[in-house]
């Protein structure tokens, strides 16, 4: 439900009754994630997805009748042999989805209410819930901040809300979500429950070197894929508001000496536009050494050549250098600002997600690559 967490946050704030349905695990070519939720009020405002369209109606119809009755429900959607038409999923996947009221009388529902505050303000914070266990757990939930402290619980043993608590930080710590499996007195012991462990982490960086034409339609594309998009220029009469509108932050400084001070991590994208070797130089000899997903800088072909002589000139390795997508992008034969701005953002998106960054058309590979949890057997509907 942390998906949607600025519209549902303000739902609970109007003190409306809500259900919300969430991807709690997936299999095959299945369109969108675990966590991925689509949230119906009683007045039939819906917002969100769960698939993309494929079982949209029937999940609704479900929300509707869980704000009715009061029930958690758990449905499996796949792909019907017989009829591609019939609810399922005609991509070929299976999705399991967990339906869960959030009404007034909820015991749960302040719990959830602190979670999805949090994630509307763009703090940091997990929420665990039970997917397949005893009947009365369905609907409670634990919610997790990055110091460890934690609210809410299952009330079934003291231990299982401590384990749930130090599992469900290590995936906040990580930015993922995923299931758990917990035996019911919190170890190994008694019967197995699953969790769906949901993160919400604040976006991932996005900081852009030099103040350019295509800096400010990568500052666009950016904004566009959820990063927090900061610019940086030494020179201030480019880098302004005006010229970068949609940026969340300009900065100007040296870039090396601004990304020195800036908190970066593993998410964290950099890209180097400045094509300048007294700003590139200093500022990739830093980058090339820090724990980030990505670093991009911009140039020719002989820009890059005379650029990788004068970095191995001041002291950077070959292991180093080899962290460096230079020419930055891929080959779209991009020509305008926009074009490359496309380029480079899909060799970001194919860098996190391991594709190869060849036309799917007559290709043998995953469409999908990030490989998410398996179904977690038959789920049916529940009490």
């Amino acid at each position: 439900m942390l998906d949607v967490a600025e519209e549902l946050d303000r739902w609970a704030g109007q003190g409306r009754d809500f259900a919300v349905a969430t991807v709690v695990a997936v299999g095959g070519s299945a369109p969108r994630q675990p966590g991925a939720a689509l949230a119906v009020d009683a007045d039939g405002t819906a917002i969100g997805s769960v698939s993309g369209g494929c079982v949209e109606g029937a999940v609704y119809e479900l929300c509707e009748q869980a704000l009715r009755d009061g029930d958690t429900v758990l449905e499996r959607f796949g792909y019907s042999d017989e009829d591609a038409f019939a609810v399922g999923l005609t991509c070929g996947g299976v999705i399991d989805i967990m339906v869960t009221p959030v009404r007034a009388a909820d015991p749960a529902r302040p719990v959830l209410a602190s979670a999805l505050a949090a994630a509307a303000r763009g703090e940091a914070v997990a929420v665990a819930r039970i997917v397949s266990g005893p009947a009365e757990l369905l609907g409670r939930a634990l919610t997790v901040r990055p110091d460890g402290s934690y609210e809410g619980g299952f009330g079934a043993h003291p231990e299982l809300d401590r384990t749930v608590a130090a599992e469900a930080g290590a995936l906040l710590d990580a930015g993922r979500t995923g299931t758990l499996e917990i035996g019911e007195q919190g170890s190994r012991c008694g019967a197995p429950l699953t969790l769906l462990v949901e993160s919400s982490v604040p976006p991932p960086r996005m900081i852009v070197f030099g103040a350019i034409d295509f800096a400010a339609a990568l500052v666009r594309v950016g904004k566009f894929l959820g990063h927090h998009v900061t610019v940086c220029d030494a020179r201030p009469v480019f880098a302004t508001k005006a010229r970068f509108p949609e940026a969340d932050e300009i900065v100007v400084e040296w870039p090396h000496t601004y990304l020195e001070r800036t908190p970066v991590d593993a998410r964290t994208v950099l890209c180097v536009l400045t094509h300048d070797a007294k700003f590139d130089v200093p500022l990739l000899k830093l980058a090339l050494r820090l724990p980030v997903a990505y670093v991009g800088a911009m140039g020719s072909r002989r820009t890059h050549l005379d650029r990788d002589a004068r970095l191995r000139e001041v002291g950077v390795t070959d292991l180093e250098l080899a962290r460096l997508r230079s020419p930055i992008g891929l080959d779209l034969g991009a020509r305008t600002p926009e074009e490359t701005a496309l380029s480079i953002a899909a060799e970001i998106v194919a860098d996190r997600r391991g594709g190869s960054g060849v036309s799917l058309t007559g290709a043998h590979t995953p469409i999908h690559h990030d490989s998410g949890p398996g179904p977690a057997g038959r789920i049916g509907s529940v009490a």
